[in-house]
């Protein structure tokens, strides 16, 4: 079985070693960049997940995510952020950016693994409760999605979204005409073990209303109660 790569991003070069070690040791293949711009100069597309801190000379976590999530290759690639950073607002930040999870630092290599475990198991392969019935697409009106090749299109035109966002797409339409609540969605998509602000979903929402374009009224809110998605 082929082991599974991380790429971890981190200018704390004896935080990184030791994350890399434990990570090794865990049975995945690592690599190590101590700068966004150092990380951007290797292929990335060949990685299945990337640590990367935030705060860090030149270029920030931050805006490294906002590269690869704007790049057709890499938007799909899963990242948690390992930062200082710890204000509610910079962690939604973070998350809307694109990120699966979110790590505040100081925090133990038990929980960065239990963490990065979480991560690549709902990431590399597709949750029942998501997947399409009887079919490997799901359509309305100008709206495609190709649950195989995980591609969304709108009226014909390809548009990137997050893993989290497709599948929280694909719930929704798969639950047309019915309302699910923040907690209902959250016990869907994300595992129990994985920290989720309660705006996290809100975020989402407005990304994939967004993305959708005129699509994007068919996505309800009902205040109180909580999501669907209807004709």
């Amino acid at each position: 079985m082929e082991k599974q790569k991380i790429l971890v991003v981190d200018d704390e070069e004896a935080l990184t070693n030791v994350v890399r070690f434990n990570l090794e040791v865990e049975g995945y293949e690592v690599d190590t960049a101590s700068s966004a711009e150092e990380a951007l100069k290797l292929d990335v597309r060949q990685y299945d997940l990337i640590l990367l801190d935030v705060m860090m000379g030149g270029m920030s976590g931050f805006k490294m995510a906002q590269v690869l999530k704007e790049n057709y290759e890499t938007f799909s690639i899963p990242i948690i952020f390992c930062t200082a950073k710890t204000t509610e607002d910079e962690m939604v930040a973070g998350l809307n950016l694109g990120a699966d999870d979110y790590i505040t630092k100081p925090y133990s290599i038990r929980n960065l693994l239990a963490r990065v475990k979480s991560v690549l198991r709902r990431t590399s392969r597709p949750k029942q409760d998501d997947a399409p019935r009887k079919t490997d697409s799901i359509d309305f009106e100008g709206l495609h999605i190709d649950c195989d090749a995980k591609r969304l299109e709108v009226d014909g035109v390809e548009v990137p979204v997050t893993r989290k966002e497709l599948e929280l797409l694909i719930l929704l339409m798969n639950n047309l005409g019915k309302i699910l609540s923040r907690e209902e969605i959250l016990a869907r998509i994300w595992d129990d073990d994985v920290f989720v602000l309660n705006r996290t979903i809100d975020v989402k929402i407005t990304r994939l209303r967004k993305k959708i374009g005129p699509y994007g009224k068919h996505i309800v809110t009902r205040f109180g109660y909580g999501y669907g998605f209807e004709k």
